[in-house]
């Protein structure tokens, strides 16, 4: 037989079936995980070896050196050729060394308020445990101290003044302040928590990019955590924002808080619900759980007093609060 060259044409009997026929791929039976909130978490909390950090610092030594080298060289040169303008350069060097003290000490000031909050979390519960009256109201005078300029709290304040010599234990005097001053800052916690859920849910559910929701995740994470410890006075800079999201997400991370548990089985139920309409719905109303759940981890941490009097929001209840409406899905 002769060699052939080029395509085989091969005539089948009857008609060709059509690729319209063809039965779809099924999409996976697994429900939705929130996958793009546990690599945020992971990828956030992640600490990086010693010598990786070494390599870092010594990097950013080395371009500073090299930064105030080049700067001083410019700054000299510019004298050596016109001193007008070398004056005017080394004039704005100086302000930006100022403008770079500034920010350190701001840095510093945020670290500052973040540990003092924290000692004020821990003398209350210290004056709990050993329920002493006296311990107590030294933690309500920290307390007032630490918000005594919020014009938005003088209202609780001032009740709080009025009435808390009538408590006889220190579990009650706790109990007031948690009512009278806290309870304003727990709530626009509990909006600034919702209006982040609410965002991650959306940008996971329609933006198609595989990063995107990731990216996402973090940016409103970032945004949530910074704003819940604003709230409750813990003004952070920058380094201490991070260092604080890395602490409430290393402690979800390890706890294995950042999947899915008994406390997402409703959210679970109307991402099950969603994700028949579409999977990327349904992992949607989960990152949007998950990122619940970080914030209200955030309010433990940033908050000054453990909660008592009042109830520790629930993840099912602010993401039904978050989502109402945005993923309705016909019954």
């Amino acid at each position: 037989m002769a060699n052939r060259k080029g395509p085989v044409l091969i005539e089948l009997e009857g008609d060709a079936p059509s690729p319209a026929a063809a039965p779809p791929v099924p999409e996976p039976a697994l429900p939705p995980e929130g996958r793009a909130m546990q690599r945020m978490a992971r990828l956030a909390a992640r600490r990086p070896s010693a010598l990786t950090r070494w390599f870092w610092r010594l990097l950013g030594a080395l371009l500073t050196m090299a930064l105030g080298v080049a700067v001083w060289d410019f700054v000299t040169g510019l004298l050596l050729r016109n001193s007008y303008i070398g004056y005017a350069a080394l004039g704005l060097t100086g302000l930006f060394l100022l403008v770079c003290l500034a920010i350190i000490l701001r840095e510093a000031a945020g670290f500052s308020r973040l540990e003092r909050i924290d000692a004020i979390h821990r003398a209350a519960d210290a004056a709990i445990v050993a329920g002493d009256l006296d311990e107590a109201r030294r933690v309500a005078d920290r307390l007032e101290r630490l918000y005594a300029r919020r014009e938005d709290l003088a209202w609780g304040l001032d009740r709080f003044r009025e009435h808390r010599a009538d408590p006889v234990d220190g579990d009650a005097l706790l109990e007031m302040a948690e009512r009278e001053v806290l309870a304003p800052i727990d709530a626009a916690a509990r909006a600034e928590i919702e209006a982040a859920a609410r965002q991650v849910a959306t940008v996971t559910a329609i933006v198609p990019l595989a990063f995107a929701d990731v990216a996402a995740a973090l940016a409103g994470n970032l945004r949530m955590i910074r704003r819940i410890a604003e709230l409750y006075g813990g003004r952070t800079g920058v380094l201490g924002g991070w260092r604080l999201t890395r602490s409430v997400l290393t402690h979800l991370v390890a706890t294995g808080a950042v999947a899915v548990g008994d406390d997402l089985i409703g959210s679970v139920a109307g991402g099950g619900l969603a994700s028949k309409i579409s999977r990327k719905f349904g992992e949607g109303v989960v990152n949007g759980a998950l990122t619940a759940r970080v914030g209200i981890a955030a309010m433990e941490v940033c908050r000054p007093l453990p909660f008592r009097a009042e109830r520790r929001p629930t993840v099912t209840g602010t993401v039904k609060s978050a989502l109402a409406g945005l993923f309705s899905v016909p019954k």
